[in-house]
């Protein structure tokens, strides 16, 4: 079955069985068995089969015309049983635009790999799930996805030696701990010696190894990590801009508005604005 594009993030999860996977291009066929999981992230068409020498056919046709009143597709009554659960994440531009390039265009997570105990735990909530229609199961569903997205970062986290950025940086234990300062109190007038004293380093090394890691100076990321969060609000559409200013870290609706407007190019309230039309006229396939 070949899937046409799609945007951000797809997943899944193997609960029976093994098919290959592989995308458009030179990416080479990958064998998913029962307990594997994947992330696909580049938005490209993919295939997905018992064989990669057969010819292709639409997926997402088949996947429209055998859904069945449970929510399962069930197709084919031939050959060795299949069966697999997955979805999709969309993210704002913001949040995709510093996560996606940090992230390989295949993430294949092994049942056998020692970091993926915790999503071995998630394969039976998920076989549960696709058995039989329950009460609830939009919010399960919902839920067990979250679950299975940041479990699959954390094992591919654990996996690799050296992932670029500030995703790769929540791995080391000092950088990371002071991201997770930054990220739980965005609104602090954070100060460098204050970071680096709080993960035991001095100033200078601390500078160093945390644009090493995620690219550029804490401070500089601390901003960019403001932008992305007032701008997610704006989106929303239902808060001040004095409000969201005063959230991420300014006293004063000119002082957000100049930071703003230097990081994006258009202003708070145009921002919005745009948003606003776009979320109008928006069309995800």
């Amino acid at each position: 079955m070949r899937f046409s594009a799609y945007q951000h993030i797809k997943f899944g999860g193997v609960l029976e069985g093994a098919f290959w996977l592989w995308g458009d291009g030179a990416q080479e066929p990958t064998r998913l068995e029962a307990g594997d999981f994947y992330l696909l992230t580049r938005g490209q068409p993919y295939s997905t089969g018992s064989d990669p020498a057969l010819e292709t056919i639409d997926g997402r046709e088949i996947l429209e015309t055998h859904l069945c009143a449970d929510g399962v597709v069930r197709y084919g009554t031939e050959g060795e049983r299949m069966c697999a659960a997955g979805g999709r994440f969309v993210f704002d531009d913001d949040t995709c635009d510093l996560l996606l390039p940090l992230l390989p265009p295949l993430v294949h997570i092994p049942a056998a790999s020692e970091s993926a105990a915790p999503l071995r735990a998630v394969l039976e909530l998920l076989r549960l799930e696709s058995e039989a229609a329950r009460p609830g199961a939009p919010v399960v569903a919902a839920g067990l996805a979250n679950i299975v997205l940041m479990q699959i970062l954390r094992a591919h986290l654990a996996s690799e030696r050296r992932i670029p950025g500030w995703l790769g940086a929540l791995a080391d234990p000092r950088i990371g701990s002071a991201l997770a300062s930054m990220h739980g109190d965005i609104a602090r007038q954070w100060k460098v010696d204050e970071l680096a004293s709080a993960v035991a380093m001095s100033r200078t090394t601390f500078t160093e190894q945390f644009k090493a890691l995620v690219g550029v100076p804490p401070l500089s990321y601390l901003i960019a990590w403001r932008m992305a969060v007032a701008g997610s609000a704006l989106r929303a559409g239902n808060r001040s801009l004095a409000d969201i200013a005063e959230s991420v870290g300014y006293g004063s609706d000119a002082a957000f508005n100049s930071a703003f407007k230097r990081a994006t190019g258009t202003s708070p309230g145009r921002y919005r604005l745009l948003a606003d039309r776009h979320r109008k006229t928006e069309f995800r396939p």
